[in-house]
């Protein structure tokens, strides 16, 4: 067995969600929740198949983003993951409907954050062991960061 990284990076101002799911049913029940979660957001998905023609399957309401998506799943290259890439919404609007989904088995992370995915890799096939998402720790926060916190909470009106 061996053990890779795949770094996944994604422009300005998108955001992502890589997960795990169990079937086909996948791509249009994913495609469902960002829609009628966020009906502005930008988005594509895809989802790589581990059975049968084993194909990366894919959806979404922006062709550039789709292409994205699909490309990104494809250097993961490990079967039954998800990734979702998006725009013009935050994974905090959406992640709790993806993952009522009832395929959705697991959520490695939710980030606008450079990612490096760890990958086992076996003869049968690749398979997500983790994921590193953004950098360490600089530091503790201080009596300054805990109300520059509070204050950026409210300003985009996460809190009142």
């Amino acid at each position: 067995m061996e053990i890779k990284t795949v770094k996944i990076e994604i422009p300005e101002g998108f955001n992502l969600i890589l997960g795990q799911s169990h079937f086909i049913k996948t791509v249009e029940d994913l495609y469902e929740a960002m829609v009628n979660t966020s009906p502005v957001a930008k988005f594509g998905l895809a989802f790589s198949e581990a059975s049968g023609d084993c194909l990366v399957r894919y959806a979404g309401n922006d062709p550039d983003i789709e292409k994205m998506a699909r490309e990104k799943i494809m250097e993961i290259g490990a079967g039954h993951s998800f990734l979702i890439i998006m725009r013009e919404a935050f994974p905090i609007n959406v992640l709790q409907r993806i993952k009522d989904v009832p395929e959705v088995v697991n959520i490695y992370c939710a980030t606008a954050n450079p990612i490096e995915v760890l990958i086992a890799s076996s003869e049968q096939g690749n398979g997500i062991i983790g994921v590193i998402d953004g950098y360490r720790p600089k530091g503790i926060e201080s009596d300054d960061d805990i109300k520059y916190r509070k204050k950026l909470l409210r300003d985009i009106g996460y809190k009142f």
